[in-house]
């Protein structure tokens, strides 16, 4: 119950504070306004903070495709796998609900927009699908890498947080124009089923981001498993 309470906490804070740079700071103007950078920092700054406050919990996964890829490596059971997924589902829904209340509260109304994950016309540089899959997949799988590389034993855990959550900002900063940035279907979910009422179209997109990650984690996982090509373990 601790972990699965972490993690629900843990994901509702990833998606409030990263997706509402996206649509609260980032639709201001002039000095109320932040670009790519500010909400790319707010996406690892979340990570960092929650991986300090919850990471002797749970591990600080807030984040689907990294306990399928903590999975695949042997750290967790298939029970966990499934708890933490639970879990930071409903965190992730949570948290995009929290958002939607205040944006409904603002005087001149606005677009809808929760920070929902896409790709084609009319969404931000307007890749396609192709681009989109690609980056997600290559994307989580570095991020896994990361990921699972500073939390092997031998690797200095005190500094994995900043590691971890630094590495979400430089993927942030590369893929915004391309995805919104997923690498979490969790992130993705939440946002999509929130404001599905006036964004359908996030919602027919979801299963790329629930795939993508998946794979890209997955395939991270099996490198890092026991006498894996990136197991250190025998080192």
């Amino acid at each position: 119950m601790k972990k699965a309470v972490a993690e629900f906490i843990g994901t509702m804070t990833l998606v409030l504070f990263g997706c509402g740079a996206a649509v609260i700071a980032g639709m201001g103007t002039g000095a109320t306004s932040i670009d790519i950078l500010g909400i790319s920092f707010a996406f690892g700054l979340s990570i960092v903070a929650m991986a300090y406050g919850i990471g002797k919990i749970s591990g600080c996964h807030i984040n689907p495709a990294v306990s399928v890829g903590v999975f695949m490596a042997g750290r967790m059971s298939a029970g966990d796998l499934v708890t933490y997924v639970i879990a930071q589902v409903l965190g992730a829904i949570a948290g995009a609900a929290i958002l939607y209340l205040i944006l409904s509260g603002k005087a001149g109304g606005w677009d809808g927009g929760l920070g929902q994950n896409g790709w084609g016309a009319g969404y931000l540089g307007e890749y396609d699908m192709t681009s989109a899959l690609v980056f997600e997949i290559v994307a989580t799988f570095l991020f896994l890498v990361c990921i699972l590389g500073v939390t092997q034993k031998g690797a200095p855990a005190h500094l994995a947080g900043l590691a971890i959550g630094l590495t979400l900002v430089v993927i942030h900063i590369v893929g915004i124009n391309v995805t919104g940035v997923s690498v979490n279907p969790a992130r993705s979910i939440g946002p999509a089923i929130i404001g599905a009422a006036t964004n359908p179209g996030a919602l027919a997109q979801v299963w790329l981001f629930i795939v993508a990650p998946i794979i890209g984690g997955a395939l991270a996982g099996v490198l890092f498993r026991e006498g894996g090509v990136l197991d250190a373990s025998d080192d």
